[in-house]
């Protein structure tokens, strides 16, 4: 069986507060077949070249400041994956620079949204970094990964859409700019028009004050890449906004 591959937005470490959003998710997750293991893609790692995470037990990096103190207590004691770490290895030699960190832990991008949605922590999760590289390059890196999901593991991106810290938080209808760019991209997607995904810090509309800073976005076009060798069906399981510019959709390929 295909795995799906899905892009989780995954909001602060407060999303675990959230009884709705927790049990929206754990219903999506009921939905999808079991996986063997989850490849993570978490906007909070970053390094110049694609790194591959640690392959035994490490502690969690608490990687959020002035949370309440629970927070600071998760535990997400999964197997790890040290077969799908050679896997990754093999499939992106002559693909991009990869190296290892064997010290490396999850962070909260991987860790909230898999106790939302694996809270039994039974599955091997191996997280990766996303490499410096242009948003073409993260599509063709997801493409690679691809085969991945014919041997039973789900490849997860965990980010959001829209971001951006610096427009404030309000209760009311999303900012045009937010909706404008969650559209666009929601299109995009359904498309595959990775075109389109490679450019759009220059052709979505919105782009500059949707994403200030893109790592939240990029983990998407990873998980694009690895639907493009599929004739699958995509949904949206979530949507809608927060705070006025944070987009809450998540993805489904397959």
């Amino acid at each position: 069986m295909t795995m799906p591959a899905l892009f989780i937005a995954h909001g602060s470490p407060m999303l675990l507060a959230d009884e709705a959003r927790v049990a929206g998710l754990a219903a999506w997750a009921k939905t999808l077949p079991r996986p063997k293991a989850i490849l993570m893609i978490s906007a909070h790692w970053e390094e110049r070249e694609l790194v591959i995470g640690a392959t035994s037990p490490q502690p969690l990096i608490y990687d959020f400041y002035g949370f309440p103190e629970p927070l600071y207590q998760l535990k997400y004691p999964c197997p790890p994956a040290p077969e799908l770490a050679d896997r990754v290895e093999a499939l992106l030699a002559g693909v991009t620079k990869t190296r290892r960190d064997p010290a490396r832990g999850y962070d909260h991008g991987t860790y909230v949204p898999l106790l939302c949605c694996y809270p039994e922590a039974d599955i091997p999760v191996l997280q990766i970094a996303i490499p410096k590289v242009p948003p073409a390059d993260l599509i063709r890196i997801g493409e690679a990964l691809a085969p991945l999901r014919d041997e039973g593991v789900m490849i997860i991106g965990s980010g959001y859409i829209t971001h951006n810290m610096r427009a404030g938080f309000h209760q009311g209808p999303p900012r045009a700019w937010a909706a404008e760019f969650d559209a666009w991209i929601a299109d995009a997607v359904t498309r595959k028009d990775v075109q389109a995904l490679g450019n759009f810090e220059s052709q979505a509309p919105g782009a500059k004050e949707s994403l200030p800073t893109d790592e939240h976005f990029l983990p998407l076009l990873m998980v694009v890449g690895a639907s493009l060798a599929y004739d699958e069906a995509i949904h949206f399981p979530i949507d809608g906004f927060e705070y006025g510019s944070f987009s809450r959709r998540s993805v489904q390929f397959g």
